[in-house]
């Protein structure tokens, strides 16, 4: 049994290319379960990019990307000195710390004085940073080599991201987050003695969304009567088709991060589908016949069980179906590029 992330290499790639024109001095961000496509691939991909950093998220990810990766490794995670003070990699000379306090620092630099630091601002993302008002004192006592910016989702950062270069005019490379072309563009203009490089993930590996497919495999086919019953809990089933396919929790079926639900029309979206929960009516990501069949149950660790109504044509075990998934949340038994 397999559930499959297929990939057109060159398709694929393109979107990379497009990416890297569009924000020049571009800093890959690869963390987590590595987009979909797993960290140990994207950093052999950003090492035949010929970029200078990449960016991993957390301490745990840096010694594979180290490994993996010929050039410097921005970790994101801010270092706190409970937490990190015994990691065995704080001394690599190509991993550059994030430090937002004097305290983190002063930890730091006494295992490891020569430690490469950049320094988080504290923007209106509210989540790690130091804030503008303390920004120059930390810089100075860290010798830092940056300043890095996590900001929010979408444009409009222009004015937040110049009160923090006001603030320590003298750091000449700041890493940012979320800006477009545009306000990269205007960043270089306004500021001709600074080098300003976009952290950039998901508009990079997944700039090309029709370059990749997760599929699964159909394990087992079989036809049933109504008030047949099937799975852990025994649900009454409809006259068709139950299908066992590829593909359960362990590889991110069916589990999504919470939504936003910002208006009327996502929050009714949200209570329908809720309605169609309580009524054991969820529809599953996986496509059969052109249309995307209901769980019988929720998934299973690896496999799901299907219901296909009577009409639909079932495929043949062994055949392969295709299922919707955010990749940001997948973890596939394989990778295959083509």
């Amino acid at each position: 049994m397999s559930l499959v992330l297929h990939v057109d290499a060159d398709h694929w790639r393109s979107g990379h290319a497009k990416t890297l024109a569009r924000y020049p001095g571009i800093v890959p961000v690869i963390k987590g379960n590595g987009y979909g496509f797993g960290a140990g691939l994207l950093c052999r991909e950003a090492q035949t990019m010929g970029v200078a950093t990449i960016a991993v998220g957390t301490y745990v990810e840096a010694p594979a990307a180290l490994a993996a990766f010929g050039g410097d490794v921005l970790v994101m995670e801010p270092y706190r000195a409970p937490i990190h003070a015994d990691l065995p990699d704080l001394p690599h000379r190509r991993l550059v710390h994030t430090i937002t306090s004097s305290a983190d620092l002063g930890s730091l630099r006494s295992i490891e004085p020569a430690a490469r630091v950049a320094v988080e601002g504290l923007t209106s993302m509210n989540r790690f940073g130091a804030p503008v008002a303390a920004l120059s004192g930390l810089v100075d006592a860290a010798s830092a080599e940056a300043v890095t910016l996590h900001l929010p989702l979408g444009t409009g950062h222009l004015e937040e991201i110049r009160r923090f270069v006001d603030a320590v005019p003298a750091v000449r490379r700041w890493f940012v987050s979320h800006v477009s072309p545009d306000e990269l563009a205007t960043l270089c203009s306004r500021y001709p003695g600074h080098e300003f490089r976009p952290r950039i993930g998901t508009d990079l590996w997944l700039a090309e969304p029709t370059s990749y497919e997760v599929r699964a495999h159909v394990l087992d086919v079989r036809a049933v009567a109504k008030g047949d019953r099937a799975g852990y809990r025994q649900r009454a089933l409809p006259a068709g088709h139950i299908l066992v396919v590829s593909g359960g929790t362990s590889h991110g079926v069916a589990m999504e991060s919470p939504a936003a639900a910002t208006t009327p029309r996502s929050r009714a979206i949200a209570v329908a589908e809720g309605v169609l929960e309580a009524a054991h009516k969820v529809r599953s990501p996986f496509t059969v016949s052109g249309s995307s069949p209901r769980f019988a149950e929720p998934p299973h660790m690896q496999c799901s069980l299907l219901v296909l109504p009577v009409g639909a044509t079932p495929p043949a075990v062994g055949d392969t179906v295709t299922v919707r998934m955010r990749l940001t949340t997948t973890y596939p038994d394989a990778v295959e590029l083509r």
